[in-house]
């Protein structure tokens, strides 16, 4: 008795096996940033499962026509294809290998190394017939409960309702058992490095930080990320080593979700305005409200930009509204961190507004990446946003912020997606290194800046890429992003998506890599009276020192902990 076909994974009709290996030839093909070859393989499995799929239902439609061939052809048919997939593919394996140099000698990068391609090819191929196993699995279950039923209806009828049933106990498997395991490993996994305890970091001694003395915050209770955020807070003395003059200890509240695993983050907020209170930093001349990533991170070359420039005459104030790194936490619950973002601003702003109008320091909000996702929450646009802060910096926007894709689209003509300029640049402004901010007119009043690069796959994917060409991809290219990139329905989405995972594994000023941009940033956007471009490039290069010496970085490109989105 002969096996099912299902089981025969290389009985592979030629109109979809031609579409799979089309589909794999142009995931191939460039996107924003090198990508390491099982990523490459793994977007080259992808791509070929959904080109089979499309194959698939072309054959079927050929089939339904009755449009036959005839077995002599077929043979024939057979014996091109092969021909064309072994020259097709080497020569766009060749093509792959010249286009990801070209990148990486672009970017800084080494060349690849010598068994990219067969890890990649070798990945890919796994992968897709694991995918096509699974894929051909559920059709003959579908198959299956369809012949069960058509001994009671139609066979037509049973047919559809077999792959109705087979879909909906798979997804419910899937769904309920699969993922839920999967998401409470991972889940109990990230609430244990959240609760982590780096036992060569000390509770804070200075009364200016929480869990100092007379702190409700305990030490144990930041996490992880709140724990290095205190840590990593520069002495007065270090300050005044810089500026040569007396300098103040800067104010740092810090609110973690706690032990227990239960979160409210708005009695997060009313805990971090108590704790900026006790610590003196509604006192200060600058309070900069910082929205964290998905565990709680907070830039440090961002908040150590604006202590070090106003000589320790500031409070920085953040809280931890998940534990999870910013592509789970975004996936588990997207909005958490706009409420996160919305609710600590309120409740700073709410105490602000009570100060006697010649004490309130200036009121800055900043965030990088999923954090500029949320700091833009508690704001409906440019105008709210100049009217309630003296500044903001948003570093590496993700492609689902609200206020910048609004600031984006709706940018002046003429100006390129990638470079926009909003309203004449009045209020709102983009610049890639922080030094530069292009606009009409000199930048009065309140100025809002937003740091971001052509090559970030965290600011520019989006799931609109799957179907609508985006218009970095109509325009011309970034510096960074070679003139072959190509926007291919799904495909381009399915590469972007990925190269995510690696946006914080390339050079700094890269990707998601924005090292002492934000040390510019802050200069053009909120420097104290007297501050020169010489003190800028001379904080740049304390700072990245610092930055060495304490070097535990962001999660925050998707399920990467090293680096800067």
């Amino acid at each position: 008795m002969t096996a099912p076909k299902v089981w025969r994974l290389d009985l592979m009709p030629l109109v979809p096996a031609s579409f799979a290996l089309a589909a794999a030839w142009l995931a191939l093909t460039p996107a924003l940033l090198p990508r390491p070859a099982v990523f490459q393989g793994v977007v080259c499995a992808v791509a070929a499962l959904i080109g089979y799929g499309i194959g698939s239902l072309v054959r079927w439609v050929a089939k339904e026509l009755r449009l036959t061939v005839s077995q002599r052809n077929r043979t024939l048919a057979w014996r091109v294809f092969i021909g064309i997939a072994f020259l097709g593919t080497a020569y766009s394996l060749l093509q792959h290998v010249s286009w990801q140099n070209e990148m990486r000698q672009m970017l800084g990068m080494e060349s690849l190394e010598f068994g990219h391609v067969s890890i990649a090819v070798l990945v890919g191929a796994a992968l897709f017939v694991l995918f096509l196993f699974i894929s051909r699995s559920l059709r003959a279950f579908g198959r299956f409960i369809g012949r069960k039923i058509s001994a009671l209806l139609p066979v037509r009828v049973a047919v559809v309702l077999g792959g109705l049933v087979a879909a909906v106990l798979t997804f419910a498997l899937v769904d309920n058992v699969v993922l839920a395991r999967l998401v409470n490993t991972v889940d109990a996994s990230f609430y244990t490095i959240n609760q982590e305890f780096t036992t060569d970091l000390p509770a804070p001694e200075s009364v200016h930080l929480s869990a100092g003395p007379n702190s409700n915050v305990s030490w144990a209770k930041l996490g992880r990320q709140g724990r290095l955020f205190i840590a990593q807070a520069p002495t007065a003395k270090e300050i005044g080593e810089f500026s040569n003059t007396p300098a103040k200890q800067p104010v740092r509240a810090y609110v973690g979700v706690g032990t227990d695993g239960d979160i409210d983050l708005r009695e997060e907020a009313k805990m971090a305005v108590a704790e900026l209170e006790r610590t003196g930093g509604f006192e200060r001349a600058v309070i900069n409200i910082a929205t964290g990533t998905g565990r709680g991170w907070v830039n440090e070359n961002s908040a150590q930009a604006l202590e070090y420039m106003w000589n320790g005459d500031t409070a920085t104030v953040s809280m931890q509204y998940s534990y999870l790194p910013s592509w789970a936490s975004f996936l588990a619950d997207g909005d958490r961190s706009q409420e996160a973002g919305r609710l600590l601003f309120d409740a700073v702003y709410h105490h602000w507004l009570q100060l006697p109008a010649k004490k309130r320091p200036l009121l800055v909000v900043s965030g990088e990446s999923l954090g500029s996702f949320g700091g833009e929450a508690a704001f409906s646009g440019a105008q709210d946003l100049a009217e309630r802060t003296s500044g903001a910096l948003f570093v590496g926007p993700t492609g689902n912020n609200t206020l910048w894709s609004r600031f984006t689209s709706e940018r002046d003509p003429g100006t390129p997606e990638i470079a926009p300029i909003f309203d004449d640049g009045k209020i709102v402004r983009f610049s890639r290194d922080g030094k530069t901010w292009p606009g009409g007119h000199d930048w009065m009043g309140t100025r809002i800046g937003y740091l971001q690069h052509d090559n970030d796959p965290i600011t520019w994917w989006t799931s609109d890429l799957a179907f609508h060409k985006p218009d970095w991809l109509k325009e011309k290219r970034g510096e960074y992003v070679l003139d072959q990139v190509r926007w291919i329905p799904v495909i381009t989405m399915l590469q972007t998506g990925v190269d995510q995972f690696v946006a914080n594994d390339v050079p700094v000023g890269q990707g998601h890599l924005f090292g002492q941009a934000p040390v510019y940033g802050w200069a053009t956007i909120l420097a104290p009276e007297g501050w020169s471009d010489a003190k800028t490039e001379a904080l740049a290069k304390v700072i990245a020192q610092r930055s060495k010496a304490t070097a535990d970085t962001p999660e925050d490109a998707v399920g990467s902990e090293t680096g800067a989105p």
